[in-house]
């Protein structure tokens, strides 16, 4: 019986856990050897292309008159380059204060109300032809000074599709700080990491450039109600186009500053993440024997447990090793654990290690139990649309 059970489940469990980690331990390593595909500054442009910048919208009263008026800074010919912000229930003061300003403003009422609706209505309002480049901004997020010029350079080089750099904002607390390290985690594993050793980069949400009619066709297929970036990504991996990485274009971008908000957020991921293997699995393993290596990997990374829920499992599988004196066990996680936290940290920037505390470790635990409780609200994120608030500061997680 005991030997059934070990075939059955224990042993591709643990194959399974074995195979996470090193996927993330080779991308860890690989982000090591290579930066992005950036251009130097210094290098003349081909041309300056016509942009639309899309900043969907819901809610987002508080923050969104700010990141105008940064996001209009930018070093870019100002006739160049539009600003539409796509308003999803918008107070009417709001809305006065955004005519104001030198913008387009696109309007939506939907009866239930997502990221892609938004973006895939605006797209279709845009005057035909116009644009050579749309770029995606959160309504949180600040463009660097030369992020559209580094966007330019790297179309010159003939890309069609690119990600930049997004880093946060603001680590004003602990939850931010730790959010901000999984940003800059997310970068160098799935961005740098996947650019080095050939594959695609991963699309984040934001921060991104398409050509207007691979952008256009990428979401009009799109089926999902959260995390549309994955499913986008894989349309435009099935289409042909290989994604770049950015990592001197900058874009800031708000992070999450306290618990309740993290937990919700991870609920809307996980979802979206399940929703996508259940639909893009068959698809996934076709493109691989088709030689689609790209639409394969985008595959196998849905398919990495989530990094905190995986330090979690191997967390308690160390500790239960312990308690019960078994040495295979502990042997088998340790090393797994010791293999997570190596790939962790070499993907951590200098800059935020710096910033976490002792007493910082305390929310850690408190992060790693909001994120286990998230699979409580996967059926209610699954069906419905959890905006991530913005400009709201939590001041019992400093």
């Amino acid at each position: 019986m005991l030997s059934i059970i070990w075939y059955l489940f224990i042993m591709p469990i643990s194959i399974y856990l074995g195979l996470n980690v090193a996927y993330l331990l080779l991308c860890a390593i690989a982000g090591l050897l290579r930066g992005g595909d950036d251009v130097p500054l210094t290098q003349n442009p081909q041309k300056l292309r016509r942009i639309a910048v899309l900043i969907p919208a819901y809610k987002e009263d508080k923050v969104i008159i700010d990141s105008v008026e940064a996001n209009l800074q930018v070093d870019y010919p100002a006739e160049l380059f539009d600003l539409y912000v796509i308003a999803d229930s918008f107070l009417p003061t709001t809305l006065e204060t955004l005519k104001t300003l030198p913008i387009h403003i696109i309007e939506v009422f939907f009866e239930q109300s997502t990221v892609q609706k938004s973006i895939t209505f605006a797209l279709n309002q845009l005057p035909h032809n116009q644009y050579d480049i749309v770029v995606i901004s959160d309504a949180d997020n600040h463009m660097k000074p030369d992020f559209l010029r580094r966007i330019n350079l790297a179309f010159d080089q003939g890309w069609q599709v690119v990600q930049g750099h997004r880093i946060a904002k603001n680590t004003n607390t602990s939850v931010a700080v730790f959010d901000a390290m999984n940003e800059e985690v997310n970068n160098h594993l799935f961005r740098k990491g996947q650019r080095a050793m050939g594959m695609s980069a991963s699309l984040i949400g934001s921060g991104m450039a398409f050509e207007p009619k691979a952008m256009i066709k990428g979401m009009n297929s799109l089926q999902t109600i959260g995390g549309y970036d994955k499913e986008l990504e894989m349309n435009l991996l099935l289409d042909g186009y290989k994604i770049a990485y950015l990592k001197d274009a900058y874009i800031l971008d708000e992070k999450v500053q306290n618990l309740a908000v993290f937990e919700r957020q991870r609920s809307r991921w996980i979802a979206a993440q399940i929703h996508f293997i259940k639909f893009y699995f068959k698809t996934g393993i076709i493109e691989l024997f088709k030689g689609n290596v790209h639409a394969f990997n985008a595959l196998v990374k849905s398919l990495i447990v989530p990094r905190t829920l995986l330090l979690a499992i191997l967390g308690i599988g160390f500790l239960a090793g312990l308690v019960f004196l078994s040495l295979p066990t502990i042997t088998f996680f340790g090393i797994l654990l010791s293999g997570l936290v190596l790939s962790l940290v070499l993907s951590i920037p200098d800059y935020l290690l710096t910033k976490v505390s002792a007493k910082d470790f305390m929310t850690l635990f408190q992060l790693i139990f909001r994120m286990v409780r998230s699979l409580l609200n996967l059926n209610k994120a699954s069906k419905s649309f959890l905006p991530t608030p913005h400009g709201e500061v939590d001041t019992h997680t400093k």
